[in-house]
């Protein structure tokens, strides 16, 4: 029940907050961040933490947190997902719930660009650092690199994105970059989904660091990911972003999939809140185009 996962979860916190640590110390590493299917399936949860709880018409349905926990161990315990991608928060309640492991676990680093906000693109590193990861047996870390060009706080994200890679290389752990070309519009940030943009965002990201050994890119699924894929060697999963057509982004997945530097999938609210909410239902058919 959802209230006894809460009751736990609350009761270590309180009386014996050591057993987070103790947790993580115990969990079963993953082997690989690739699963029996060669591929990543990997769940996303980071967004509240940017105050992006948002789905659909619902302002607020990340914002339940027990109902988010009881979603990602829906999500997690079903065949062929390999790993979770969140902030410290969430990470914790479910290493105390027991649910990671055989996962591959990656830390959300920047989360300080909140959304909606004058400063979003000035997105600084809230969450977790390498240190931190590397100290709780994590795989890596996902850091949020938006470049625009007309928004003067855009070297600032490169610098430390570029900071945030070269500690992750440095101790062997994967550094998930998710770039995106951005830019003001009527006093939102919007991100450039066109194919050029791209393509652009992901040649910037992959030049980021001293080092690109555990360097690996997450971008958008967007017409003409043959050219998308093709301008970079490094490793790319594929974001799932908010779905409002569940057959044609499946379509589009599926297809992405088959290109050579694609590792698999990172998706988050259309998995964990699926129009008609058969979280299983909605992973299992991801997981098949694996």
């Amino acid at each position: 029940m959802l209230s006894d996962k809460v009751s736990r979860i609350v009761q270590a916190r309180v009386k014996d907050a050591g057993a987070i640590a103790a947790a993580a110390a115990r969990r079963v590493k993953a082997t690989s961040p690739l699963g029996e299917h060669g591929k990543t399936m990997i769940i996303a949860a980071d967004h509240p933490a940017r105050g992006a709880n948002a789905v659909g018409g619902d302002p607020t349905a990340m914002a339940d947190r027990a109902e988010l926990l009881d979603r990602l161990c829906i999500a997690l315990e079903r065949p062929g997902v390999t790993g979770v991608l969140g902030t410290a928060d969430i990470l914790e309640d479910l290493l105390l719930l027991g649910v990671l492991d055989g996962k591959s676990v990656f830390g959300s680093m920047n989360r300080g660009g909140l959304a909606g906000s004058v400063f979003e693109i000035d997105d600084r590193f809230t969450g977790y650092d390498a240190e931190t990861i590397a100290a709780m047996g994590f795989d890596g870390g996902k850091t949020l690199t938006r470049i625009a060009l007309g928004d003067p706080a855009t070297p600032s994200v490169l610098e430390n994105t570029a900071r945030a890679v070269n500690e992750l290389n440095d101790r062997r752990l994967i550094a998930m970059v998710e770039p995106f070309v951005s830019e003001w519009q009527a006093g939102k940030i919007r991100n450039d989904l066109s194919t050029e943009a791209v393509i652009k965002s992901l040649t910037i990201a992959s030049g980021l660091g001293r080092r690109t050994a555990y360097t690996w890119l997450k971008l958008p699924v967007v017409p003409g990911m043959e050219r998308v894929l093709a301008a970079s060697t490094l490793p790319a999963l594929l974001l799932g972003g908010e779905v409002t057509d569940p057959e044609a982004a499946f379509a589009s997945w599926g297809k992405a999939l088959k290109l050579p530097t694609s590792q698999g999938l990172v998706v988050g609210r259309s998995l964990l809140y699926p129009a008609g909410g058969d979280v299983a239902g909605a992973v299992d058919k991801a997981v098949s185009l694996l």
